[in-house]
């Protein structure tokens, strides 16, 4: 518990943890507002087929916070100190106070799970927000479920981007490939118009936990996408075990 609340208090003093607060809050309200007003168009003329959705698809693609959460978590260990500090990176002083790489590890994956929950609390409300303010009367009310499958969604999503740091011990990497793969035409999106196979990819999996008339049941996909994450965190740890982190 000692390890987790280091690791909880590590994260709220890196500056650029704040950045990833303000785009987790407001990104999936702005994707939200955009969807928002497009359905409004169709509601009024009369073809609208997918209000349920709307307010989902923000949270949905707005998970570019949680992303630089899960990547600025580890690769802020690797940062060289100041010269007053002594040069070194912060990984060698966080393995000094935690003997134990595993629970070095599992200490600020839990960080991150929690505040990654925390994170999506506030973006259900901006998004309703932002739903109920353009939408008015036909905004429509979320299922409990389906908000479940996108807490889901999010914490998966940042392990994910915390385990990909893990193995390049750089955030550069992990950045570039989530950030682009979610934007609003991913690149496993695409993937699944030439193979099936990609709809076992974790964000495709992933996004069955909410959306309707998805390739998996919501269950299936939260199976798959959480077998990704402890696949990825095994490998991660192993890596991490017998890596000489002063390298």
């Amino acid at each position: 518990m000692r390890a987790f609340n280091a690791e909880l208090s590590k994260l709220f003093s890196l500056p650029g943890i704040w950045l990833a607060f303000l785009i987790g809050a407001c990104a999936p309200a702005i994707i939200a507002a955009l969807d928002s007003m497009a359905e409004k168009d169709d509601i009024l003329a009369g073809v609208s087929t997918r209000l349920s959705e709307v307010g989902l698809i923000g949270l949905g693609a707005g998970v570019q916070g949680i992303i630089i959460l899960g990547v600025l978590a580890v690769s802020s260990e690797y940062l060289t100190e100041s010269s007053e500090s002594g040069g070194g990176n912060q990984i060698t002083t966080s393995l000094t106070a935690v003997s134990s790489r595993l629970q070095f590890l599992l200490a600020k994956a839990g960080a991150v799970a929690v505040i990654s929950i925390l994170l999506f609390v506030v973006a259900i409300v901006t998004t309703m927000s932002a739903t109920k303010l353009i939408l008015g009367e036909y905004a429509p009310v979320f299922e409990a479920s389906k908000l479940v499958g996108v807490g889901c969604y999010w914490t998966f999503t940042a392990l994910l981007a915390f385990g990909m740091t893990v193995l390049t011990k750089n955030g550069i990497i992990p950045l570039a490939v989530l950030i682009i793969n979610s934007s609003v035409v991913t690149i496993s999106y695409l993937l699944t118009k030439v193979t099936k196979l990609a709809f076992y990819l974790p964000d495709r999996a992933g996004m069955d936990m909410f959306m309707s008339d998805g390739y998996h049941t919501p269950i299936t996909g939260g199976f798959i996408m959480f077998a990704w994450v402890t696949v990825l965190f095994i490998v991660a740890a192993i890596v991490f075990h017998r890596r000489d982190v002063a390298s």
